[in-house]
């Protein structure tokens, strides 16, 4: 339409019109630098789909032109959109960057939050790229088991978690921070970038730990026999673990399994436990139903040291007392057996105990 011989243009319902995007600048919003869509577009390089899809989803903030089309602050909607590419471009998702845009995280959060899943990431591929090349190279005949074994593992995250919560179970009604600190010291985190043969010494771990009888026998080697009969349970535990303490230094200088303080101490804790006193015929008891030579026990341990390197476990721990504890009960350990008054008294001859 011509008025005053001055052409003036129309606008149109599409937002992304050439002659709106002109009339847009030319005739209302050129002094308060509003763009339309279309305009953004073409300065930022988006498509107009994907400006119109971070404006519904709350990244992009927008206000209405009289006509009702999308109009935009060009400097803040332009250098957030910018934010947006370059965050997208490190991989950030929209959620986190709507979180950055609302200010309710940094950058600085929100980039090693996309970090920290990354390396979660990573180490899920590393144990998977181990884990198919473990199944190629195992035997024909082996294949099927292997396969088996490591599909049961599922990952490394998830294998660590089986070995967690088969010592909770194991040490249970112990209270959680005793376990958390038993946890830390005896059960090897997964390795980050597996070998082949690490992703199976780990998953067989996973497998002992799954193994319904393994949580009975590992419990009868801590608790000894007859654990109905122990009174404090916290007790025993905290002063077998003060035991350990030493006897892992006797494990670091070779020093063989002998009777002692350690193994004294030992007897006396669990006896003590049960309302009872150190005593040959106590000892004995003490190796009744033992499941220290259990197979499954020191393939077990065998696993664990291979990840955690030079540092001695509780499992070899426990090794040396029970083997302190048989030799103690042993012919030439006997200790000297006396009748006084109608009493029987019992002295060691290694400790000096009576």
């Amino acid at each position: 339409m011509c008025r005053n011989g001055v052409v003036r243009r129309c606008q149109y319902a599409k937002s992304s019109t050439g002659v709106e995007v002109q009339h847009v600048v030319t005739d209302s919003t050129q002094a308060s630098a509003l763009v339309s869509i279309g305009e953004l577009a073409r300065a930022t390089g988006f498509a107009v789909r994907t400006i119109r899809f971070y404006c519904d989803e709350g990244i992009l903030e927008s206000r209405r032109s009289a006509g009702g089309h999308r109009m935009f602050d060009a400097e803040s909607a332009i250098e957030r959109l910018l934010l947006v590419r370059r965050l997208r471009t490190l991989g950030l998702g929209l959620g986190s960057i709507t979180d950055v845009l609302h200010g309710n995280r940094s950058i600085a959060d929100a980039v090693s939050a996309e970090s920290a899943r990354l390396d979660i990431e990573f180490r899920s591929l590393g144990w998977r790229r181990a884990a198919l090349r473990a199944v190629e190279a195992a035997a024909p005949a082996q294949r099927a088991e292997r396969l088996a074994l490591l599909a049961a593992a599922q990952d490394g995250d998830a294998a660590h978690e089986c070995l967690v919560r088969f010592w909770r179970r194991v040490l249970a009604p112990i209270p959680r921070r005793e376990i958390d600190i038993y946890v830390y010291w005896n059960v090897p985190e997964p390795p980050a970038d597996p070998s082949v043969d690490e992703v199976v010494a780990y998953a067989e771990l996973a497998a002992l730990a799954a193994n319904p009888d393994m949580k009975r026998t590992v419990r009868q080697q801590l608790w000894r026999n007859e654990p109905e009969l122990i009174r404090d349970r916290l007790g025993l535990y905290s002063a077998v673990s003060e035991v350990m303490t030493d006897v892992v230094a006797h494990v670091t200088e070779g020093v063989p399994p002998h009777g002692g303080s350690e193994l004294d101490r030992f007897v006396d804790a669990h006896a003590s436990a049960r309302g009872d006193r150190d005593s040959p015929h106590f000892r004995e008891r003490l190796l009744r139903n033992a499941t220290d030579t259990d197979h499954r026990i020191h393939c077990y341990w065998k696993l664990t040291a291979r990840f955690l390197g030079a540092r001695v476990t509780v499992g070899q721990a426990h090794n040396w007392v029970y083997d302190a504890l048989t030799n103690s009960s042993a012919s030439t350990d006997q200790p000297h057996r006396t009748e006084a008054q109608g009493s029987t008294t019992y002295t060691y001859e290694r400790s000096g105990r009576t």
